[in-house]
């Protein structure tokens, strides 16, 4: 029988950002999940502040070479990758000279929050899926860590629905205390179009801010965990009201069981 194929997209992952709760999961969640049989890839951004020299990052030319292209622009998808070795674990890095070449994540000491945090998430999340179609590789499971990921539901379930690897995919979501108190660009619904993604699919981010992207995601996914202990009163109650499986908040000890069954659940 064929291995349950598990795509991890993560928005930090530990050791090339500092320990969060959400970056170790993205860590140890992949490698416990793979070492209970299921086969697995994972992805984040490649942030400035990844130190590619002593994480041993370097470029996959075979993968990168394409371009995406945000409010009639052209950006270059760079792709990288990483290994860790204890976990027999990879992990692919999207990368963008204008979009990753920064001192922080999402904002830095002069910056507090990058006016085009909105095209990175676009970037990210479209790069992602670019990359996996060049493996030819078809998950079963997608399962999307933070709000950077937020567009990945609506871009399965709209952009790339009759794509022969997406199309019977399941999309988890996990929601997390990373909220932010900025609204993205104004013209953020224009800049997400694509076939099959138009006003009406984007309606809910008419005002683009952590509550709207959150319940963006979660309106297109097949079901949700709760990756924190304290998470938005308003997106609980969103999330109770989309009848969608839920996973409550595990602790350390628990976590890569309960989401290995709740992985069975959803499929």
């Amino acid at each position: 029988m064929e291995k349950t194929k598990i795509l991890f997209i993560s928005q930090e992952i530990t050791p090339y950002l500092p320990e969060s709760k959400m970056s170790i999961i993205g860590r140890y969640l992949p490698q416990g999940i793979q070492d209970k049989g299921k086969e697995i890839r994972a992805f984040m951004p490649k942030y400035g502040v990844v130190n590619e020299r002593r994480n041993q990052l370097h470029e996959v030319i075979r993968l990168s070479g394409m371009n995406i292209i945000i409010d009639d622009t052209d950006h270059s998808l760079i792709i990288k990758v990483a290994s860790i070795q204890s976990a027999r674990m990879q992990v692919y890095f999207i990368d963008n000279e204008d979009y990753f070449q920064r001192k922080g994540m999402f904002g830095d000491a002069e910056t507090p929050f990058y006016d085009d945090n909105d095209e990175r998430a676009i970037f990210f999340s479209r790069g992602v899926i670019e990359t996996v179609k060049k493996l030819r590789w078809s998950p079963d499971i997608i399962h999307c860590h933070g709000w950077v990921t937020s567009l990945i539901p609506l871009y399965i379930k709209k952009a790339f629905v009759d794509d022969p690897l997406f199309q019977d995919a399941k999309v988890i979501y996990s929601v997390y205390d990373d909220e932010f108190n900025q609204e993205l660009d104004p013209n953020f619904r224009k800049k997400l179009k694509l076939k099959g993604v138009g006003s009406e699919e984007t309606k809910t981010v008419e005002v683009a801010n952590f509550l709207n992207l959150s319940k963006l995601a979660i309106d297109y996914s097949d079901g949700i965990i709760f990756g924190s202990e304290n998470i938005n009163k308003d997106l609980q109650k969103h999330i109770k009201s989309s009848n969608l499986p839920v996973l409550d908040y595990k602790n350390e000890e628990e976590y890569i069981d309960a989401y290995y069954d709740f992985y069975d659940k959803v499929l």
